[in-house]
């Protein structure tokens, strides 16, 4: 395994902790919220604007560990029908790579450039929160630069024939 395999699966899985580290901050916020509700008849009044940004910055930041482990659902159907062996399955395979990182990478530039544009402006919710807008969008940039680095990685993988294009993964998820 070369050094961006070990790069990607360690940013990768310290995206994950970041995500579950955002969900147990979560389920503490709807904890005490329903505390509050029910015998203080008080609210936070932003928990449900915390627990939305939290679920977007949990899905995005969880995203490469789902590639690296073939959770991340995809359409399976056309390659399932191919060889793993293959040229047109290897060709297909990268040629879905290369679009996987086209896609990406254009999501995150504009998603970057709207953070720097939010932080620059100081544009904040228009909530009692008043959170920075930037500050959830940055997880979103940085969960799409996660992805792209796996992306990245797998298409290294693929190029030198280190990757394990059998669909059996895929059909044990019940994907196909």
């Amino acid at each position: 395994m070369t050094w961006i395999h070990r790069l990607s699966t360690f940013i990768n899985r310290l995206g994950m902790l970041v995500a579950v580290l955002i969900l147990l901050a979560m389920t503490g916020l709807i904890l005490t919220e329903v505390v509050m509700r029910t015998f203080f008849a008080a609210s936070t009044h932003m928990a449900d604007e915390l627990v939305g940004y939290g679920i977007g910055a949990m899905s995005f930041l969880a995203l490469g560990q789902s590639l690296e482990k073939g959770t991340l659902i995809r359409m399976n159907l056309l390659l399932a029908s191919l060889s793993s062996k293959g040229r047109v399955r290897w060709f297909l395979e990268i040629v879905c790579i290369c679009f996987g990182i086209f896609s990406c990478g254009m999501a995150c530039w504009f998603f970057t450039r709207n953070v720097l544009r939010n932080y620059e402006r100081g544009y904040v919710s228009e909530t009692v929160a008043q959170v920075p807008l930037w500050l959830p969008e940055s997880f979103v940039s940085i969960g799409l630069g996660i992805l792209l680095l796996q992306f990245l990685s797998y298409l290294l993988k693929v190029l030198m024939r280190e990757a394990d294009l059998s669909s059996k993964k895929a059909a044990e998820l019940g994907l196909e």
